[in-house]
């Protein structure tokens, strides 16, 4: 029998919209995945949840999906302690213009539940130990805001209690969707197919090739990110965690003791480029945070966002394609904003409405030139 609704993508967006409709009591969900559960972006990510966002829309989904966090271990009941760390995030301007921008943030933040606020350098000297503050203007703090230890294990939990709401989970790799009659077609590399009256594609930087055949063209490219990590460090030496708007660079120590640290201007190869990536990282560690300056970075990771032009995900039904849904397009954000997504995806794909804020993310609003662009992308 084929399935009510099939879901392209196993990251954690996919998951969320699966175990949310299962938990609708939606009965015959599959989800393909072609390499593994979290195979992707959802596998490389740091595990980052925060309230700090320089539109509404993504205000209120970070919200909305902190709260569902908050209700992790009772939600999704995974095997293992999933711990969450509200060590804080600061984000440090040097210029005016961005503690401007920063104080504009904040005002519409707090507006909006979220418990952020200014900090003068000399706050900043407190919230960060042994920060040097000569340059810096100011900086935005929320405490609430913080990381999974084991972001992996959250992108897991979802998979174990979608399939325990009836959820198949399926190692496929699904190379083109073809409206028919009765639904959609699924065709998969090895040329076997299925069927389903719905789909969901939710399969990051590969959305677009899935849906240009049938004339559907979303404006999502891929963009590396680059992270170098140490090895544990039985010291805490950063809390909490800290982006230098300005010096376009991000730090923070995992809970395992790991320092984080980013470039986040860096673009290139990485053979070509990494030594000076890391002289960069290594020039702001030592003229912003010097306890940093003898932590090794030995490892380079890369990570890829799935990119739209205005830095906000896609999410809704595709016009003129009954029953077709996308979720993708998250700019780096997806996980922060997984649960959030996967509530309001599941209502449209059960015909109920998702809530005012799902207006700013529909598929067709880059024809309708109404975006809100983010801003505030780490």
């Amino acid at each position: 029998m084929k399935p009510d609704i099939a879901i392209v993508g196993a990251g954690i967006t996919g998951l969320s919209v699966a175990f949310q409709l299962a938990e609708r009591g939606v009965g015959s969900i599959v989800v393909y995945e072609r390499e593994g559960i979290g195979a992707g972006a959802s596998g490389v990510q740091p595990g980052g949840v925060r309230q700090q966002w320089s539109t509404r829309v993504n205000c209120v989904m970070a919200r909305d999906s902190l709260a569902f966090y908050a209700q992790l271990g009772e939600r999704l009941r995974p095997r293992s302690d999933l711990r969450f760390h509200p060590c804080g995030y600061v984000f440090i301007a040097h210029e005016p213009e961005t503690l401007e921008r920063l104080r504009t943030d904040v005002a519409m933040q707090n507006a909006l539940g979220v418990p952020s606020c200014l900090a003068t350098p000399e706050e900043v000297a407190e919230l960060v130990p042994d920060i040097r503050v000569e340059g810096i203007a100011g900086a935005s703090f929320c405490a609430e805001d913080g990381y999974f230890d084991r972001p992996q294990g959250v992108v897991e939990a979802f998979a174990e209690a979608a399939r325990r709401l009836g959820v198949a989970v399926e190692h496929a790799n699904v190379s083109r969707v073809e409206p028919i009659r009765s639904g959609w077609r699924l065709r998969f590399a090895d040329g076997t197919r299925d069927h389903a009256s719905k789909v969901v594609v939710a399969a990051s930087v590969d959305t677009p090739a899935l849906l240009r055949p049938i004339g559907v063209d979303l404006p999502i490219v891929a963009e590396d990110r680059w992270l170098f990590f140490s090895d544990p460090i039985k010291e805490r030496l950063l809390e909490p965690l800290v982006i230098a708007v300005d010096r376009r660079f991000a730090a923070k120590q995992l809970a395992d003791g790991r320092v984080l640290a980013s470039d986040l201007s860096a673009t290139g190869d990485a053979g070509e480029e990494s030594e000076r990536w890391r002289r960069r990282v290594r020039e702001t560690v030592l003229d912003l945070l010097p306890r940093l300056q003898y932590v090794a970075l030995p490892l380079l990771v890369r990570g890829v966002y799935d990119v739209t032009p205005d830095r906000q995900a896609i999410v809704g039904a595709v016009p003129g394609h009954d029953g077709l849904f996308v979720a993708a397009g998250s700019s780096g954000h997806g996980f922060m904003m997984a649960p959030e997504i996967g509530r309001g995806l599941a209502a449209m794909v059960l015909g109920e409405p998702p809530g005012e804020t799902f207006v700013h993310l529909r598929p067709g609003r880059f024809e309708a030139g109404t975006l809100a662009h983010e801003s505030a992308i780490v």
